[in-house]
């Protein structure tokens, strides 16, 4: 097979707005996040068993959510970080809802995009959550201090606040270097060094900017992609500096309409995944011939490349806003639509090509998209996945102490910029 197929299987109805969809770590469930038409917050929780997605638990909050991670939390613990309408940060144990294990108060507006990091292979040194919010502010926190954040990023007293829409962590490839990027309506990007606590770069893309992702967390910083309204996207070469034009780039159109969201698969970095305003999802494989040349001044400058569509597909008729890559089963997605949908896929195809088969499906939609490769068909693939989760939902993680993060915890004043 030579081009990678985006396939949409099933398709069930929700009867509320779905903003956010994240797949728990090393199972074959999935959490919803979303709003009830009278503004209170819903979480549905999903599973996929004998060939279909059944809804295990729902539960509605005082308090719409916006976005989710479980970015930061141990295999053991497999806890939910959630940003709200209100401004509060919560973090749940799935299995139990009641209340949340942890709570701030977080922002004084909405928390539009939240980010973690530190989790088992998310990452190396303490786990942390990040969270972007329409009052201008992004801010840090480590949930074993409680209360307060240990970073607050935002605009000195006076200046204009603009919202902010997108946050990233990356470089986290030892127990210090870390560094957080945000986006920002007026296409602002900004990227904030943790360990120095200063501004490292930014650029205006002219364009709001919707999305952001480093194609890994745990290594130094190599690509950064940035999605935007007016049908562009950017990526970034964050591994070479130059002194002069900072981080080189190259853009693309896609999507004919806002491109919402990016995420990397998480087996091959090369590869990621666009998400339109029109109900498409685009498939894309970037990597450069090298990664270095040096300018007229002998200094080194990075390498872009270039951008190849693999694949694309239309699965609604509105836009795809979330999206999210099965960590441990390659080619297996969830995302959301606002089409109060929910589908689910699984393919089975064997692979001639250079690239595996993926499948893939489109607020108010969640989609699942599950890709095997296998010989025996899909009945093999699901036994062999819940033994998998079985094992591995039994291994032990190692908690990161406190002092490997000292520098971040004993913040106290906000860095402005």
């Amino acid at each position: 097979m030579e081009k990678p197929q985006l396939i949409c299987h099933a398709e069930k109805s929700t009867n509320f707005s779905v903003y956010d969809a994240r797949w728990i770590p090393c199972s074959a469930k999935f959490v919803v996040l979303g709003s009830k038409p009278r503004g209170t917050g819903a979480i549905q929780l999903y599973e996929i068993s004998e060939g279909d997605v059944k809804l295990l638990k729902e539960t509605e909050k005082d308090k719409a959510f916006k976005c989710g991670t479980f970015g930061a939390s141990s295999l053991r613990e497999r806890h939910l970080a959630t940003g709200d309408f209100d401004g509060n940060l919560n973090i749940w144990n799935v299995d139990d809802t009641t209340s949340p294990v942890y709570t701030a108060a977080a922002h004084k507006e909405i928390i539009n995009c939240i980010d973690g990091v530190g989790g088992p292979m998310i990452g190396s040194g303490a786990p942390e959550l990040v969270t972007g919010s329409r009052d201008g502010s992004v801010k840090v926190w480590d949930p074993r201090q409680k209360g307060k954040p240990v970073a607050t990023m935002e605009p000195a007293e006076g200046e204009d606040r603009r919202d902010c829409w997108a946050v990233a962590f990356g470089n986290s490839y030892n127990s210090e270097e870390r560094v957080v990027c945000a986006g920002y309506d007026n296409g602002d990007i900004k990227m904030f060094d943790l360990k120095m606590m200063t501004l490292r770069w930014e650029i205006n893309v002219k364009n709001g900017v919707c999305g952001l992702e480093f194609d890994r967390k745990n290594i130094e910083m190599n690509k950064l992609v940035a999605t935007t309204l007016e049908s562009k996207f950017y990526i970034f070469d964050v591994r070479t500096q130059h002194p002069k034009k900072g981080f080189s780039y190259l853009s693309e159109k896609a999507h004919k309409s806002t491109v919402w969201t990016v995420r990397h698969l998480p087996q091959n970095r090369e590869i990621f995944v666009t998400c339109g305003g029109g109900g498409t999802l685009c498939l894309w494989n970037n990597y450069p011939e090298k990664r270095t040349k040096e300018d007229g001044d002998g200094d080194l400058v990075g390498v872009a490349g270039s951008v190849s569509l693999l694949q694309n597909v239309t699965l609604s008729s509105q836009p795809i806003s979330s999206f999210d890559w099965s960590p441990d089963k390659q080619g297996l997605a969830v995302c959301t639509a606002f089409d109060q949908t929910v589908r689910w896929e699984l393919s089975l195809y064997e692979v001639t090509g250079r690239y595996p088969d993926h499948i893939i499906t489109a607020q108010r939609s969640v989609s699942v998209h599950l890709v095997g490769i296998s010989e025996t068909g899909g009945e093999d693939v699901k036994r062999r996945w819940q033994r998998d989760e079985r094992n591995q939902c039994s291994m032990k993680c190692r908690f990161p102490k406190l002092s490997e993060r000292n520098d971040a915890i004993s913040m106290q004043q906000p860095m402005t910029y």
